[in-house]
């Protein structure tokens, strides 16, 4: 049989980065003769070098355009929120270039030129985004997905990624039940029949399958497996499907064999070692850019406080491995926050939170001082956020595989902070806890450079702060 070949989701983004990049790059050149196409003579002398100038502006809004998550494949917005990013990247890249000029003049472009092609790039990117994704939303652009089961584990797949944006990186082509299964899944969407499994997938056109029976001992038709993967489809784990599409681990589907046998937890002394260099070249490079913030967060702390007031903030947190150590920050609330020794999640409207304080944790200010503890080797860069010992005691407890996050050295920024809003009780740590386990099982130098691209994104909006 002839197959059909989707495109992956890496695929398509990487095409829409360049389709995007040469959209840039031709709205630079266009600005051009738009600005000088009554004198020649300058459009001439202006033209010298235009590919580099046009690759330079390109990759400056592109960079500017993934910092604010306009290329993460897990992006859940409206198309206001989508604007609104770009409108925010825009002014970003435009500010990136403005720096970048004084560094490299011979790539300056000119203030008419550069507003010219900011306005063309805005629309030109708006555009084809637009047309991009609404061809990539077709059907027969999109996977073919079958759920071998219709029980239990099967209605999780069918309650947790039934919203539109959550599937569209595939289509679901609907469930075959397994005997003496009960369904638990829309009648509607079951696939009956006689037709072994082999032949169901040429009939349907699938482009993958998905094992999600409540029971696999003696009730996986292995024989047809193996058929339908001489055949060219791949068969996947509900879990780890669930956690290639959504970004996160669902607790409720993985069981310890899966977390024993399923790919990645790379702690290699070559990751090791990158890892470590990456953190000190960042730590370095934010602390060189970042003095004056730090200086004048130091200054609106001693104003408010007065005199004889700390500034800085010393709490213990769990590190790595188990281990604890004491976490700097700046002050942001009040000196007798805890007075009875009680140790309490922050809350909205926290009323212990000072007014310095609201300003900082919203712009995560408060937190520039973890660099040294980056800087000591007890954090990372990217990674699980550090909680308080008596919080880890008791989730530990409440919560399965909660100690798992705390096989790499905790974060200054982590995928948890990208993807979802700050935990502050048990039920949202345990949210928190599956994109942790998702970043601890997938991290690489690539995903550590991503996530802190993206951070400029959450701290520019202000989400999850608290």
């Amino acid at each position: 049989m002839l197959r059909f070949s989707r495109p992956k989701t890496v695929h398509r983004i990487a095409l829409l980065g360049f389709g995007e990049l040469l959209v840039l790059a031709g709205s630079l050149n266009l600005a051009t003769h738009i600005r000088y196409f009554r004198y020649p003579e300058e459009l001439v002398q202006f033209s010298y070098r235009m590919p580099e100038r046009s690759f330079i502006f390109a990759v400056a809004m592109l960079l500017s355009m993934a910092a604010l998550g306009l290329y993460d494949t897990h992006m859940r917005t409206n198309w206001f929120g989508v604007l609104a990013h770009q409108v925010v990247a825009f002014i970003v890249g435009t500010v990136f270039l403005s720096v970048g000029y004084y560094v490299l003049p011979q790539a300056y472009v000119g203030r008419g030129v550069m507003t010219i092609a900011l306005l063309l790039g805005f629309v030109g990117v708006t555009a084809f985004r637009t047309v991009f994704l609404r061809l990539c939303d077709i059907k027969a652009l999109k996977r073919r997905v079958l759920i071998l089961g219709a029980g239990e584990r099967a209605s999780q797949f069918h309650f947790r990624m039934r919203r539109r944006s959550d599937r569209r990186n595939f289509c679901l082509v609907g469930y075959v039940p397994r005997p003496n299964e009960i369904v638990a899944v829309p009648f509607d969407q079951l696939i009956h029949g006689d037709q072994p499994l082999h032949a169901v997938i040429q009939v349907q056109q699938v482009d993958e399958i998905v094992v999600g029976v409540d029971d696999r001992r003696g009730s996986l038709p292995m024989d047809d497996l193996l058929e339908c993967k001489q055949l060219g489809v791949p068969v996947t784990d509900l879990a780890t499907f669930f956690e290639r599409e959504s970004g996160r681990v669902q607790l409720g589907l993985v069981d310890p064999s899966w977390l024993v046998f399923s790919a990645g937890f790379h702690a290699t002394p070559l990751r090791l070692v990158s890892k470590r260099c990456f953190d000190l070249a960042v730590a370095v490079v934010i602390i060189a850019l970042s003095w004056p913030l730090m200086l004048g967060v130091w200054l609106a702390i001693r104003l408010e406080s007065g005199p004889g007031q700390p500034i800085l903030y010393r709490q213990e947190r769990v590190g790595e491995h188990g281990q604890t150590f004491w976490m700097v920050k700046f002050r942001s609330m009040r000196t007798d926050a805890e007075r009875d020794g009680v140790a309490r999640w922050a809350s909205k409207q926290d009323d212990r939170v000072t007014r310095v304080g609201r300003i900082t944790r919203k712009l995560r200010l408060d937190e520039l001082p973890q660099l040294w503890n980056v800087l000591t080797g007890d954090m990372s860069i990217v990674g699980p956020r550090p909680e308080r010992p008596q919080f880890v005691s008791e989730l530990a407890t409440k919560i399965r595989y909660y100690n798992v996050r705390h096989s790499l050295k905790p974060g200054l920024t982590g995928w948890a902070q990208l993807l979802y809003p700050y935990g502050a009780s048990e039920q949202e740590a345990a949210e928190k806890l599956k994109y942790d386990l998702f970043y601890v099982k997938n991290h690489n130098l690539v995903l550590d450079l991503l996530i802190l691209i993206q951070t400029l994104e959450v701290v520019l909006f202000g989400r999850g702060a608290r």
